[in-house]
This record gives C-alpha cells, structure tokens and sequence, in this order.
C-alpha cells in the first residue's frame, strides 16, 4: 500500500476528517484524484455535502465500486462528448469509471478488462478516428488477447447518408464477441441526431453497471449524483457572439468565395489553437419559403416533435436539415411520390444511389418527385439540423477574445438551381454586427507539441490551412525555439493564395521558416501538396527524425494521398520496409506528433 498523505492543517478538517479523507485518497491515480477534485468542487458551488461513508452496518445493500473503462474514439468531438457524460453517469452510480481516449489506452491492459464501454465515430469511407486508428488494429489483429473474461458494450456514431454506415461500431462489436467477450447488450448505432439512440443506450449502461454491482465490500458513495464541469456555453446552450469582421480574401474573379471572419466571444469561451468553433445556423428564409410553398402549407402549421411544439416555418427554418438528404427521407419520400426512379435508385448500389444524394438537397427531390406530405410528418422525417465545426484560425495570445475563421462559401448548380452550404451561406450572408450562435469544440488530438522546441510541419491546402494560422500566431506569442515549415495549395495562387501577405510577413520577421506552394491549375502539369511533400522527402524525414509533429488539415481525400506521400517517405530516406514504415507513421500517432484533422 502507497504511503498515506499528509494534509496541512485546515481550519475546516478536523483530525477525524483529515484521516478519512487519507483513507479515501489513498492508493488512487490521477484520474481518480482529478475526479474528487472536480466533484468536490461542484459541490462546493452548490453548497451540498460531498462524500458519505457507507459501510454494511449503515445500510441494507452495500455496493463496491465497479471498475469500468470507457473509451472513446473521436474525429469531431461527438464520440468524446457521449464518453463524457456516460463516465459521468456511471460514476453517479458509484462506479470506478476510468475515461480514456483510445489512443491514449495502454492495449496490454485490455486482457485484464472486465467491463468496458466504447463510444466510437466512423469517418469517411468507413474508416476510424484517427485516434482510435491504432486501437482498432491491435483489436483487429493477432495480437488481441482473448476476452472470456470482458463484458462490453459499443456505442457507434455516424452519418446514414454514408454507405459505410457506423462500419466501426460494428467491427469492434463482432470482434469483441469473437474474441469470446459477453455482450451486455445490444449495440447502439446513433445517426446525426446523436441524442435519439445515445440517451436510451446511456440508460442500458446504467442499469447493467447497477446490476453489476458487488454487495460484499464498504463503498464510498456519493450523497449527490455528480456533475462534470461543463462549459457555461456548449452546443445545446451556444454563446450569442457577435461577428466583428466578414471579409471575403479570395479575388472577385475566383471560383472560390473564401471569408475570412472575426468573431467576438465572451472570455469563458477559452480555446487553443487546434479546437474548432461550433456554429448552429438556421436555414435561408428564401429555400424555406420555396419549400413550404412547394408542399401547399402556409408555414403557420402547428408541429409537435417530442415535447416541442413549434410552426412549421419555424422547424424548417432552425431546426431541420435542408441541404444534407439521407437514404430516410427519400425512402418515406419514394412512398408518397410513388416513383419507378426513386424506387430504382434505393435500389442501386450503395456509390451510385450516394453520388446522387449528394448532388441535391430536399427541395430538389420535392421539385423532380412531387408528392403530397403532412407538416408533421414531413418535418419528422427530416433530420435536425445540427451544427458545423471551424477550425479556429487564431490564437488568443495574439487576438483576446476573439475567434477567427476561413470559411469556403459552398456554392453549387445543383439540377434545379444554385445549391448553397447552410452555415458558410448563413455566415456569408451576416453583416457585421449580426449574432451568431457559437461554443468552442476543444481539440485534443490536434495540438502544438508541449514542448515549444520542437519543430512543426503544417499541410494545409485551401482552408485547411486555417488552424496553422492560429498555430504559427501562438509560436510567435510565446517565442517558440522550435522551426515551423508550412505547405500550402490552392489552384491559383492570384486569386485563392489565403493569408499571402501574413505568411510573407512571418516569413521575414522569422516565425516561419519554410513556406512550400502547390497551385495546381497554373502550370501545365497539376502539383499538389502531395507532391511538393514528396519532392522535399529527404528533408521532412529529417525534420521528424529529429523529433519534429507533423499535422494534416484539409479534405479526406487529400489526407490519404499525403499520408501515402509520407509512408514513402519513411520508406524512401528511413530505410524501412513497408511494414515497418506503416510502425513507424503508427507510433508518430501514438505519441502525438502525427496528428489530422480530416472531413
């Protein structure tokens, strides 16, 4: 047993209380202790007593503490979120709950799991978070022990509009089963509208943890459920910010209308550069109208939806998805129109029947497929409207409170009209002055090293080079020793060059000290950053030999190629093997310094 604390002499604790909160102290880690922190001081905000002692001559049932891991495996701060608040419920149930992200997760210590919990996204082609990416290949490969011994359950989240729908929930969850773990029940497969499936499966959790429960032992039970510290402002609860500065920063004749925002926010709204800025928009009032004029309503209509009870107009208009169709609505929608073309295409394959959803929005498919529906069906059906995250293009060192943003407006000729991006177009569409409803979406994974001397190369093409703006602001701010190498692309550097003159300017006043340029539409032969990585090979390997991060911003395509650029890279001036080089990229992940931010 670990040497007890010695706590100084507080007027508050007498020496009874002093010696029961060694006892309770005693032995337990960090996590642990940062967790009675927080707790306590929850409770001290509320006046409320803390801990109570229950021992078997107390009370009818005792109940020790079960330990429990949950682990998530996050892109975008949806996974972590439910995690969190799943530890937080377990934990008002008197469990040992251990929190951890699972790239954070020491994978020898998976044999000796007895209940485990994991809350994981899928991203793109259904492929995992990258921080979940390592996890996912031990658990996969031969390396897994056997789990007689594990009871687990998965929580997957996604996007249904995908083929590869919530593909890692369900990986995960066969191969626990398969590697002879007991389910404690059935997997949770949450769509966009997280809350619909992640509530009832959070209740299942808690029920079996309770049930799970041993009589036998003294427990420490808190006297109230416990609250994790949350944010004041969070994204069922944004901050109303208001928007200082809208500029557009590519030229008049560019295809592309890029802004660069500056958003006032209320100095709780702590970030670092990394995190992203959440921003919940509200559809144009002209694509709802058309809407509701299309289907015959006055907009007027009363709508309940659960407890909530609102005009049509209004569901539309701030509630529910109207650029983003999913295989749902067009299936109910396919019913009503009673369309050979609707039917064939639900019945094609999953990339045909995908290429089409992406190319149109619901009133598209109201225009092409007329057919009568109720409001309170039709908004029903109709997934809410959930908000987009922006990397955050600044540094508070260096802005105060503020947030900048690079926001690409989205823009398309769709089959039946201009297509636009419902939060770039909201945010194009404000002025200055106007409100917009923001909270921060901290970052994790995607950070500058602790260490300030160490080097950082930064790929980030269009606006994916947004957080490398706020990166290279705070290594300015606090004089980091360490090197910073930026690669940039675009099609024309005249008109889509984002930041020229910041980055010139860093450039001269030494803050960064290598900048690379691929504008792929200027010369005859199409150059992408990719490309410019591959040609500078030999000195990238020695940047990250040498103990240099390496970090990806940008579009999910564009990850892939640059992570193929780099594993040659690594095999190329490494020396090693294919196999090895794919070690090598997979411990840079692990420690931290290869780190991605893809969507």
């Amino acid at each position: 047993m670990s040497a007890q604390p010695i706590f100084p002499p507080l007027p508050l604790l007498d020496a009874e209380r002093s010696a029961l909160l060694a006892r309770l102290t005693d032995g337990l880690d960090a996590s642990a202790l940062h967790w009675i922190s927080g707790y306590a001081a929850g409770l001290a905000a509320r006046g409320a007593p803390a801990l109570a002692v229950v021992s078997a001559k107390d009370r009818d049932v005792d109940v020790a503490p079960t330990r429990v891991t949950v682990l998530y495996g996050s892109q975008t701060g949806n996974a972590k979120r439910e995690a969190e608040r799943l530890a937080e419920a377990l934990r008002g149930e008197g469990a040992d709950v251990r929190l951890v992200r699972a790239d954070a997760y020491p994978t020898r210590e998976l044999a000796d799991e007895r209940v485990l919990f994991v809350v994981i996204s899928t991203q793109g082609e259904g492929e995992p978070p990258d921080d979940a990416r390592g996890f996912v290949e031990f658990v996969s490969g031969r390396r897994a022990p056997k789990l007689e011994h594990l009871q687990f359950a998965v929580l997957g989240l996604g996007d249904s509009s995908y083929p590869q729908f919530n593909a890692m929930g369900r990986i995960l969850d066969a191969r626990f089963e398969a590697l002879g773990a007991k389910r404690l029940f059935a997997r949770g497969e949450a769509d966009v509208d997280v809350a619909t499936v992640a509530a009832p499966w959070l209740v299942q959790a808690r029920e079996q943890v309770r049930a799970l429960k041993s009589a036998n032992a003294a427990s420490v039970v808190p006297t109230a459920v416990a609250t994790a510290s949350h944010a004041a402002w969070h994204k069922e609860q944004p901050y109303a910010a208001e928007l200082i500065v809208n500029q557009r920063i590519t030229a008049r004749e560019s295809t592309q209308d890029v802004r660069h925002l500056e958003i006032a926010l209320d100095p709780s709204l702590a970030y670092e550069p990394g995190d992203a800025l959440g921003v919940k928009p509200r559809n144009a009032a002209a694509v709802v109208e058309r809407l509701v004029a299309r289907l015959g309503w006055s907009g007027h209509e009363s709508v309940r939806i659960g407890d909530e009870i609102r005009s049509a107009h209004d569901w539309l208009e701030g509630h529910r998805e109207l650029t983003r169709l999913h295989r749902g609505f067009v299936q109910q929608h396919a019913v009503r129109a009673k369309s050979s073309v609707l039917d064939a295409l639900l019945a094609a394959d999953a990339p045909a029947f995908n290429d089409w959803l992406t190319a149109r929005q619901v009133d598209d498919v109201l225009a092409e497929f007329p057919a009568e529906w109720a409001p309170g069906e039709f908004v029903a059906a109709l997934r809410p409207l959930a908000p987009r995250l922006y990397s955050i293009a600044s540094s508070r060192k260096v802005v105060g409170d503020e947030a900048h943003l690079a926001v690409a407006v989205f823009d398309a000729q769709g089959p039946f009209g201009v297509q636009r991006g419902v939060a770039s177009g909201f945010l194009a569409d404000a002025a200055a002055g106007a409100s917009v409803p923001v909270y921060v979406e901290a970052n994790e994974r995607f950070r500058l090293p602790q260490d300030a001397s160490r080097d950082v190369i930064m790929i980030g093409p269009g606006t994916g080079v947004a957080p490398f703006r706020g990166f290279v602001q705070e290594r300015s701010a606090v004089g980091a020793a360490g090197r910073n190498w930026l690669f940039f692309g675009a099609r024309h550097a005249r008109s889509q060059f984002l930041y020229q003159l910041e980055w010139q300017a860093a450039l001269k006043a030494g803050t960064l000290h290598r900048l690379d340029l691929a504008f792929s539409r200027d010369t005859a032969e199409r150059v992408y950053v990719q490309q410019r990585l591959r040609e500078q090979g030999r000195e990238v390997y020695t940047w990250l030999d040498g103990g240099a991060h390496f970090y990806v911003c940008g579009a999910i395509a564009m990850g892939k190629s640059v992570h193929a650029a780099l594993r040659d890279i690594v095999i190329e001036h490494g020396g090693r093997d294919a196999e090895a080089a794919d070690d090598y990229l997979n411990e840079l992940q692990r420690a931290g310094r290869y780190a991605r931010d893809v969507y």
